[in-house]
């Protein structure tokens, strides 16, 4: 008797187990590709550090090298390790003491770098999905990690450098 019930407790322990995967698999990797510079040491230091969720959304696996995902479906998809923008006319903010370029040409995807870091680090928003305000302010602590070579400059600023 007492090897029937432990063969019933085991055999609920496998179907339990079963069932876990089964459903863990619903929520597959998120399919991206790795940048050029995605084996940088930099980006190991953002990648373990990127926060459980951005702009309220859940973060999600991916199945590329130095790269994160938020949201079902993916509203926030992060690459470290992309080449860095030299100076552009792309609007810039700041957040924290973060410099980030915003391209909004494909609308309603928005693409955000975080300007003068290196390596370079993007992420590509869907506004319909997640706000850039909050993507920006959620992962600057990462961003802060990767060094910093250049900074926004407005044209009021090189002005005052001629003087």
């Amino acid at each position: 008797m007492k090897v029937t019930k432990t063969r019933k407790i085991a055999a609920f322990a496998a179907a339990a187990i079963t069932m876990s995967l089964a459903l863990s698999g619903c929520a597959s990797a998120v399919p991206m590709e790795p940048a050029e510079d995605a084996n940088n040491p930099a980006c190991a230091d953002v990648i373990v550090r990127l926060p459980k969720t951005v702009a309220d959304l859940p973060k999600r696996a991916t199945n590329a090298q130095a790269t994160g995902a938020w949201g079902d479906p993916v509203g926030v998809e992060l690459r470290c390790g992309v080449p860095t923008s030299g100076p552009t006319t792309d609007m810039c903010v700041s957040v924290k003491g973060v410099d980030w370029i915003i391209d909004d040409s494909e609308a309603p995807i928005y693409r955000f770098e975080a300007y003068g870091r290196e390596p370079g680090l993007e992420v590509f928003v869907n506004s319909e999905l997640a706000s850039g305000t909050m993507v920006a302010t959620d992962l600057t602590n990462v961003a802060q990690m990767l060094p910093q070579v250049r900074q926004c400059t407005s044209y009021d600023d090189s002005r005052r450098i001629d003087k």
